[in-house]
């Protein structure tokens, strides 16, 4: 395998990243028509924290890191590193030095679909990490990769300078061309779900809100009593 490292690759737009690095990654998602997620395979490291900012992507060979050591040369100010493997890999790929090598450079967190070590430190650090697992297990550095060449992750393609956004929910990624719309559409799913739950304090019911009564009958649900269940026969507790 062969690889090329791609320098100073076209990123989302700083402005945008910031304003992106308020909402959730929920609202981020849903905001973009339910899309951009990374699915359930990556999980955080640790808790309550939220980060935001451009992709620098790293294509490993399965429980070999070489490529990371090289993608650092490529990180700075505003970076999430984003490593993926040709293959499904668990091995603990990352862990606290490499943290340590990205935050003097400024990089904000790495998202890794492998396995991450040294969670505590990287805990006491305050450097953030998502990972599809957590692993000891060390690895190699013997096999050519790429960095900043596009990447899949759990069915979403990450390209060089896409904007991600990670929380406890999981990850986002942003193509870095939309991020300007994006945070328009953050902008107001924010200011409905404002409303909304601002009515939901009131006592009103998502289902007159959202009209799901209306639904619920073009479905053909009814509501019955208790004894008119249970007199159907189809209460048999």
């Amino acid at each position: 395998m062969s690889g090329v490292i791609v320098t100073n690759p076209p990123k989302a737009s700083a402005k945008d990243v910031a304003q992106l690095s308020a909402y959730g990654t929920a609202t981020v998602s849903e905001a973009l028509g339910r899309t951009g997620s990374f699915g359930l395979g990556l999980r955080p490291v640790q808790q309550d924290v939220r980060i935001a900012g451009t992709a620098v992507t790293v294509l490993c060979w399965p429980g070999d890191n070489l490529m990371i050591h090289a993608a650092v040369e490529q990180c700075g100010e505003g970076d999430i590193l984003v490593v993926t493997t040709t293959s499904p890999c668990t091995d603990g790929l990352f862990g606290e030095l490499f943290a340590t090598a990205l935050e003097h450079r400024g990089v904000r967190g790495v998202v890794i679909d492998a396995g991450i070590r040294d969670t505590s430190e990287l805990r006491q650090l305050g450097f953030p990490g998502w990972s599809a697992a957590v692993s000891p297990q060390g690895s190699v550095k013997a096999t050519a990769g790429s960095v900043n060449v596009p990447v899949v992750i759990g069915g979403q393609i990450i390209r060089p300078g896409d904007a991600i956004v990670a929380d406890d929910d999981g990850v986002v990624v942003v193509p870095r061309e939309h991020t300007a719309e994006a945070v328009v559409a953050c902008e107001a799913r924010e200011a409905k779900e404002a409303a909304a739950r601002y009515a939901f304090q009131e006592g009103q019911l998502g289902l007159d809100r959202y009209g799901l009564r209306e639904t619920l009958v073009r479905l053909g649900v009814t509501y019955q009593t208790y004894e008119e269940y249970s007199a159907n026969g189809q209460h048999h507790a």
